[in-house]
């Protein structure tokens, strides 16, 4: 297992094979960071999720929201959300990153964790209503969490911790070939947003 401490040399992948992760360190300074958690935890159209499991429709604790620059579908745990329009920190967090990145996203899905007892199972997010090996840029806000990567076939592990106003990127074969998840922890107590700026594929 890689665990990777706060650092922001954005050139380095940190995966050791099959797919690219790109760790940025914080693009947003504290206090802009702070205002932005503000406004979102205020503003959006929060929900608890939605899953079917065993033909059972449950809901999370954990919160969501999707929003895009059309009513773009997205459907993932058997379940499907219809995009909401852009709010004006949601462009403002949209411009910002794909300015960092070089990359251009048209929706977003946000998750709001309330606490560290919340979190989210290893998955990969290879739905097909999304871009094939596209990027996708996590945006933190909040409380400081561990990440985690999984190889689906060597089972390598690579963690590291995401911080308040911090940008990870994820492309190529990364959703092939990797699992991620966010570990639920006792240890923290304050609650998280976190913003993955996405590219739905209006080809289908």
């Amino acid at each position: 297992m890689t665990l990777f401490g706060n650092f922001s040399d954005s050139s380095l992948n940190l995966l050791p094979r099959d797919g690219t992760v790109n760790y940025y360190g914080k693009i947003i300074d504290r206090e802009d960071a702070n205002r932005f958690y503000q406004k979102l935890f205020e503003n959006i159209e929060w929900k608890n999720d939605e899953a079917v499991i065993f033909g059972r429709k449950i809901l999370t604790k954990r919160k969501v929201a999707w929003y895009g620059d059309e009513g773009f579908e997205y459907t993932y745990s058997k379940t499907t959300k219809t995009a909401l329009p852009w709010t004006e920190e949601l462009l403002i967090l949209k411009k910002t990153v794909e300015e960092e990145t070089g990359e251009k996203f048209n929706s977003c899905l946000l998750n709001l964790y309330h606490s560290g007892d919340e979190g989210m199972a290893y998955h990969s997010d290879a739905e097909k209503d999304l871009k094939k090996n596209g990027a996708i840029a996590s945006v933190s806000l909040g409380a400081e969490r561990k990440f985690s990567f999984k190889h689906k076939v060597t089972g390598e592990k690579v963690e590291l911790v995401l911080e308040h106003g911090s940008l990870l990127v994820m492309k190529d074969e990364t959703q092939s070939y990797w699992l991620h998840r966010l570990p639920p922890t006792r240890k923290v107590t304050m609650s998280r947003i976190n913003l993955t700026f996405r590219t739905i594929d209006e080809r289908q």
